[in-house]
């Protein structure tokens, strides 16, 4: 079978990526996960403390051409070796991560329903509504305990792109969602996504 691709996308902070993870653990041997957070543009030609200050939060910060041209590959039933982004550098690392063709692809990202091109390659999108002020927190403690950041730092990425970005670019793609959840740990959406995944495994008799 043809990979079926899920798109989860939502604000920074709103539980997409939970989500995404909860149903890769649910069928481990059936799906692969790509996380738009790699696809990042390395921009190695600067200095660290310049790179720390560009807008991370606008769609030409990332590489949408690679990540279509890694979905076309895993649906022809290649392995894409997806790039692994370093937080605490602000580039790409040397590394790079294999990811196989399995029957269900989900990727996850703030922007992935932004690119024509990346939303025509998904068969159902999803976008997670969180309240901002749960998504800041999120985002806090995320940045603080896994990307070594400081309080100061991550507000005032907050105020000056993350939450300006949100109303205008990530928001507005909601319209493209095939189905919208009221935050990303909603645990009647999971069980109706996870079923769906089911269903599609069965048809093809993968599971």
């Amino acid at each position: 079978m043809k990979p079926y691709i899920i798109g989860i996308a939502g604000g920074s902070g709103s539980g997409k990526s939970t989500f995404a993870q909860r149903l890769k653990e649910a069928f481990p041997d059936h799906i692969s996960l790509i996380s738009c957070d790699n696809y990042y543009l390395p921009h190695d030609e600067l200095p660290l403390e310049e790179r720390a200050h560009l807008n991370y939060d606008a769609p030409e910060a990332l590489e949408f051409d690679l990540m279509v041209h890694h979905l076309e590959e895993l649906k022809n039933g290649k392995t894409a070796l997806c790039p692994v982004y370093d937080f605490s550098q602000h580039t790409r690392s040397s590394r790079v991560t294999e990811i196989k063709p399995r029957p269900i692809i989900l990727i996850d990202g703030i922007l992935i329903f932004h690119d024509p091109a990346l939303r025509d390659c998904m068969d159902l999108k999803i976008y997670v509504e969180t309240d901002a002020d749960e998504r800041i927190l999120r985002r806090a403690k995320r940045d603080m305990q896994e990307r070594g950041r400081d309080l100061d730092s991550v507000i005032d990425q907050y105020l000056t792109t993350v939450k300006p970005m949100h109303n205008t670019y990530v928001k507005p793609t909601r319209v493209f969602a095939d189905i919208i959840l009221n935050g990303g740990k909603n645990e009647q959406a999971f069980i109706l996504v996870k079923t769906q995944i089911e269903r599609i495994l069965k048809k093809h008799k993968e599971i």
